[in-house]
């Protein structure tokens, strides 16, 4: 096979489902079939030790996986593009292409080709992985969840703007997780998708066309609008997804003769979608048993509403800046020690609690924990050698694990009576859970341990997994093999002293089995029974009829060992996969003691508060702190500030005054974040919190423009002061910065001001406006719930200190220009700036018109000429 390209890889000419296949061979003919089977896939043919790929195919893995495209000669076609990767290294190639919105139809062979000499070897596919169909271990982020979506969108057709109603379904099938729910309004169902980051979304649609996946960035054209286009979509047939379809799909599906147990059967569009989405599964999943669990269902109003921007402004699972894990809330909270504890701490933190009940069950173990740390740190201890059990049960449950993966199922499964041990004297009912332990899982733990050794080999059908002692047909084997090879060990020994031959060796390779190595020099001496195998430079290769015959029983006996030790791990595994739904409820009660206990860690070393939560508008936060700037200083420099709002003495709104660089927008980013925490669950970082249940928070922090919808700065800032404004009630928490800074000054003020007098009069949301314009401290002249404060400066005569302590009170001045020194502007940019600075002040049609309504007096406005002026003494200076 040439190692050179055979053709540009930009070339489009080579499209399998275009070739006539009378002109291929018999297995070319077999991979165009199949092609033409599954065309939106790429599949993966196995020959050999190597999984290859052709046509356009091959111009596709050589591109993505940067591997060199080769070709395969084919008579009636020439040289054929072609590119393959090792049988071995199957998962990371796979994980790569999917992580880039493809789909892998994996083609294996089904018997050994050395039985089919002459003959085309049966090949079949036996997996299609997809974006969100992804089992394999080595391709699914740990601490993550992998979600395939389903949608059903109908249009209600009111007016020029119709919105739409929607049904969601979506489902982990590495963890067994279904869930579904049903809304109106576009915005809710971005919000949702935003937040669960499907890998795969499916969609049906009326044309026949174009039906398949659709990478991100690439299906923008082909969606409903106002779908976003950084998703994966597979479009879809639409009759699976009809209410009759899909309800029969699912009765079958969980041998069920209602929806109404399921509690879905007044949701017809989210029927829709778990039956569209089930339909997916089984047309990809053939043959494996996926163990679903029956759908849930859910409803938005139970929970926190978190919009992307919220998200991101608040970085909660990644930062703003770059993206990173680190320094996100959630890098500040997660002390877990299972992948799965890690999974549900990122749900809670995505979708906080509106239930107050639910709430205070989270608080009181914490706090439990919190004052139990003995019980804590044990608890904690033996979490540390869990594996992720609702993985392991899916792996087992689908037929895909391997002796590796239950063999860690057996361990962690053994921890249990550990873990309820620990826990026995627990008070609180998420921890009581754990107290027992069903005796069915004791059982498969120790069967598991007892039958397969503790390190496995990866490969299943090569023996060395099944302990001495469990199958006495295997032990009876097994001591057959042993008494011949240790014949064939003592077979030295024994034709040295017939022999002679003192340096006679007895050795063994692939190519010829066992041999006896006399050297050369003594290979007359060889006795007549020796049979003459190899020729070597050095040495004379010889058998002998026993030895042969002792070699071809030891090859069958271990070929039927390694039948028999596949046959019974593949009982084992389905003695496991029965008892995946039993494994995943227990693996939830772990998982959620895991992340409560690693709350409990992070109160204990940060010393966080229990906040109290009302059924009013309080946020009171007595010395707050950001939980995750707090970390990232050395210990006792975070500088704790306090906040009340949303009572008849506090005020609903803040006008938040001070330089850049002194913690404004830290300061709003921990009151969001302490209304979170709280609403998950979590103790938060004050000395004291009294909190009112929030519906929605709502942040804008921050410039960016949007290249890609050919939006500015400030038309984005506009989009979402929009939403904001439009969306907001008295039971939200708004949390702004430097509104209107993205325009003219004059412009910019006046749409503060009136946002903010908004908010404080028709909304009446606990607000907090952080702004350089200091006009806007007279709101709180005129409106009874708006108060200023402001982030306390110390001056000095040439240099400032920033104290990043929130006080009452407006600053009348932003110290721009000494930020601006600090940062290292050139001194003569820093004089100038202060020169036109001090006539600004002075002439401000601004300042002169706010003064004029405070004090009642009236100013000059500033003239043409007084304006020219500004820029005169330069031109003097020049």
């Amino acid at each position: 096979m040439s190692s050179e390209p055979v053709i540009p890889i930009t070339d489009d000419r080579w499209d399998a489902l275009t070739v006539e296949t009378d002109r291929l061979t018999p297995m070319m003919q077999h991979f165009v079939e199949l092609k033409r089977q599954y065309p939106q896939t790429v599949l993966l043919y196995r020959l050999g030790d190597f999984y290859e790929t052709f046509f356009q195919d091959a111009q596709t893995v050589s591109r993505e996986l940067e591997l060199t495209l080769t070709g395969r000669d084919v008579a009636s076609l020439g040289r054929i593009p072609m590119a393959g990767v090792p049988h071995h290294a199957l998962d990371r190639y796979a994980s790569q292409l999917v992580a880039k919105g493809y789909a892998i139809a994996v083609c294996d062979q089904m018997e050994p080709a050395d039985q089919k000499a002459g003959k085309l070897v049966r090949r079949e596919i036996t997996r299609v992985i997809t974006p969100g169909t992804v089992l394999e271990e080595g391709m699914l982020p740990a601490r993550q969840n992998n979600y395939l979506a389903a949608i059903v969108l109908v249009d209600r057709g009111l007016g020029k703007n119709p919105d739409l109603d929607w049904g969601l379904a979506y489902a982990d099938i590495s963890t067994g997780e279904f869930w579904v729910t049903q809304h109106q309004h576009l915005d809710r169902l971005l919000g949702e998708l935003n937040r669960l980051q499907p890998s795969e979304i499916l969609l049906p649609i009326d044309e026949p066309t174009g039906l398949g996946l659709l990478r991100p960035g690439e299906s923008s054209a082909h969606l409903p609008p106002g779908l976003p286009s950084q998703f994966c979509y597979t479009l879809r047939p639409p009759t699976p997804f009809s209410f009759g379809e899909a309800k029969v799909e699912i009765l079958s599906t969980f041998r069920l003769k209602s929806l109404e147990g399921l509690g879905c059967a007044s949701y017809p569009l989210a029927v829709r979608a778990a039956g569209g989405l089930l339909r997916y599964l089984g047309e990809t999943q053939k043959g494996i048993d996926l163990h679903l669990e029956a759908p849930h269902t859910y409803q938005l109003s139970e929970f926190l509403v978190l919009d992307q921007q919220t998200r991101r402004n608040l970085e909660l699972i990644q930062t703003v800046r770059d993206g990173t894990f680190q320094g996100s809330l959630l890098w500040a909270l997660d002390r877990t020690h299972t992948a799965m504890g890690s999974r549900v701490l990122r749900r809670w933190l995505l979708q906080p609690l509106l239930s107050p009940d639910q709430i205070t069950q989270r608080q009181i173990t914490i706090a439990e924990l919190v004052d139990n740390g003995h019980l804590r740190t044990q608890l904690q201890e033996i979490l540390r050698d869990v594996y992720d059990l609702e993985r392991l049960a899916g792996r087992a449950g689908s037929g895909t694990a391997h002796a590796r993966d239950l063999v860690g199922l057996g361990n962690s499964l053994g921890k249990l009576p550990q873990i309820a041990e620990v826990v026995e004297g627990a008070e609180t009912p998420l921890l009581k859970t754990l107290q027992t332990v069903a005796p069915e899982l004791e059982n498969l733990s120790q069967i598991l341990l007892e039958t397969l050794v503790g390190s496995p080999p990866l490969i299943l059908t090569e023996g060395g997994l099944i302990r001495s002692g469990q199958d006495p047909k295997l032990d009876e084997i097994r001591a057959q093999i042993e008494s011949d090879r240790q014949w064939i060990a003592d077979l030295e020994k024994t034709e040295r002293a017939r022999t002679g031959i003192q340096t006679l060796k007895v050795g063994f390779n692939k190519a010829f089995g066992y041999y006896i190595s006399i050297s050369r020099g003594k290979r007359d001496q060889a006795p007549q029974d020796y049979i003459r195998r190899q020729t070597l430079t050095n040495e004379e290769r010889f058998i002998t009829p026993e030895l042969k015959e002792r070699e071809a029983r030891i090859l069958t006996a271990q070929v039927e060992v390694n039948q028999l030790e596949y046959e019974l791990f593949l009982q084992l595994r389905q003695q496991a996969g029965q008892e995946a739904e039993r494994i995943r409820g227990v693996a939830q009660a772990v998982a959620t003691a895991d992340v409560l206990a690693g709350l409990a860690e992070v109160a204990v070393y940060q010393g966080y508060c229990q906040p109290q939560i009302t059924s009013d508008r309080t946020l009171n936060v007595v010395e707050g702190r950001h939980p995750v700037v707090e970390q990232s200083l050395p210990p006792g420099l975070f500088v704790p500030n306090s906040v009340k709002l949303g009572t008849p003495q506090s005020g609903d709104l803040v006008i938040l005054t001070g330089p850049n660089a002194s913690g404004k927008s830290i300061y709003l980013r921990q009151v969001g974040l302490i209304q979170v925490m709280a609403q998950m669950g979590s103790f938060v970082p004050a000395e004291f919190a009294e909190l009112g249940l929030c519906d929605r928070i709502f942040t804008r922090v921050g410039a960016v423009d949007d290249v890609a919808t050919g939006q500015s700065t400030f038309m984005v800032e506009m989009n979402e002061t929009a939403n904001i404004l439009n969306h907001a009630t008295d039971r939200s928490l708004v949390l702004l910065d430097e509104i209107g800074r993205g325009t003219a000054t004059f412009d910019g003020l006046s749409i503060a001001w009136a946002v903010a007098e908004y908010l404080a009069t028709e909304i009446r949301s606990r607000s907090i406006f952080a702004t350089h314009y200091h006009e806007m401290n007279q709101l709180a002249v005129t409106l009874p719930n708006v108060m200023n404060f402001q982030v306390v400066v110390k001056e000095f005569e040439d240099e400032i200190v920033f104290l990043h302590q929130v006080r009452p009170g407006g600053a009348d001045k932003s110290y721009g220009i000494e930020v601006g020194r600090m940062a290292g502007l050139p001194p003569r940019v820093i004089e100038r700036a202060r020169q036109v600075m001090t006539l600004v002040e002075k002439h401000s049609r601004i300042g002169i018109g706010l003064r004029a309504q405070s004090s009642g007096s009236t100013e000059k406005p500033i003239s043409q000429d007084e304006q020219m002026t500004l820029f005169a003494q330069r031109q003097e200076d020049a």
